[in-house]
């Protein structure tokens, strides 16, 4: 597959008197192939943002190389900005002018037909609001436009921070529609989120960032397969047991936690080993199930905000895990 992005080495260092200076990239590598949908996940001052903004020229790196489409940045970008789509962070519109007037002007401005209004309104669904003031819009709407003037210009490369902010559930499954039928006719998509489960759903590739560094990339079932641990779940007949079998199996080598009704069991090469040792002991297994690692337990595992073992949380996709401090801006047409 060909790269659509890459970043190699890119470092970035913020100074200030009061706090000297600061490391905010440090050498971090990002690769995204076209036609996919690529999940960009960090925490707070994971330097997510300042990515963001230093691939589009908002922000001059201190080394490192950047590319989109094949074509050196910030150096190229008079050359692909035609081609790349942005929201980073929260675009400001003029609040008593409809969203049809809100795009028909960025629309001018990007030298694009006006026939492409209404299709991008279409595509967000906002096409029954678009004689409206933005002054009137909810939160989730204002996303929808921004995602929608992000779309003007049919771009080959479209990067969306946090676009499903102010979402309802039907709003955040419309907008992982969009994002998939997008990458489906071509586009590469991506996405910056902190809605865990939403990216474990639309996203191809992931690349996980934590204090400047890159700290996982790849597919998602990858990176997943690679943190899975192998852990067991474990429950007896009896759970006035667990204590004595947690100790059997502890003294077998495994690693075990214990839980009010059940047992967390890793480091076992073959879930029978389980049933054997307590078999011995006659003590009777009513559950042995494999734990299934899920992108929440991953992420907060690389990013230094792991739970304590054998917690492998599952997703809620109402849970936001923190992130870069917004700001006002976006780069759109």
């Amino acid at each position: 597959m060909t790269a659509v992005l890459e970043i190699a080495g890119l470092r970035k260092t913020y100074k200030s008197r009061r706090r000297g200076a600061r490391q905010a990239l440090d050498g971090f590598d990002m690769t995204v192939e076209a036609g996919q949908v690529h999940g960009f996940l960090g925490p707070n001052g994971s330097g997510k943002t300042t990515t963001l903004r230093t691939l589009l020229g908002l922000i001059k790196p201190n080394g490192g190389r950047m590319a989109i489409l094949g074509q050196e940045v910030p150096a190229a970008l008079p050359v692909v900005a035609g081609q790349v789509g942005a929201i980073v962070e929260s675009p400001q519109f003029f609040p008593h002018f409809t969203a049809r007037d809100t795009l028909s002007l960025l629309a001018d401005a990007g030298r694009v037909p006006q026939t492409r209004v209404m299709e991008v309104l279409e595509l967000v669904g906002l096409q029954e609001r678009a004689k409206e003031r933005v002054k009137t819009y909810s939160l989730g709407m204002k996303q929808r436009l921004a995602v929608a003037s992000a779309l003007l210009k049919n771009p080959k490369l479209l990067i969306l921070d946090e676009p499903a902010n102010g979402l309802d559930p039907g709003g955040i499954r419309e907008m992982r529609t969009l994002m998939r039928d997008l990458a489906a006719s071509g586009m590469t998509v991506v996405l910056s989120s902190h809605i865990l489960g939403e990216i474990q759903l639309i996203c191809d590739s992931v690349t996980i960032i934590s204090r400047g560094r890159r700290v996982a990339a790849g597919p998602v079932a990858e990176v997943l397969a690679q943190h899975s641990g192998g852990g067991l779940r474990v429950r007896l007949e009896a759970v006035t047991d667990l204590p004595v079998a947690a100790e059997l199996l502890t003294r077998a080598g495994a690693q075990v936690s214990t839980h009010a009704d059940h047992l967390m069991v890793d480091g076992v090469d073959k879930p029978a080993a389980v049933t054997r040792v307590l078999a011995e002991r006659d003590l009777y297994v009513s559950e042995l199930a494999p734990v299934t690692v899920d992108l929440e337990s991953v992420f907060l595992e690389l990013t230094g905000t792991a739970p304590m073992p054998g917690q492998h949380r599952q997703v809620d996709e109402s849970v936001v895990v923190g992130a870069d401090a917004p700001a006002q801006g976006g780069w759109g047409v």
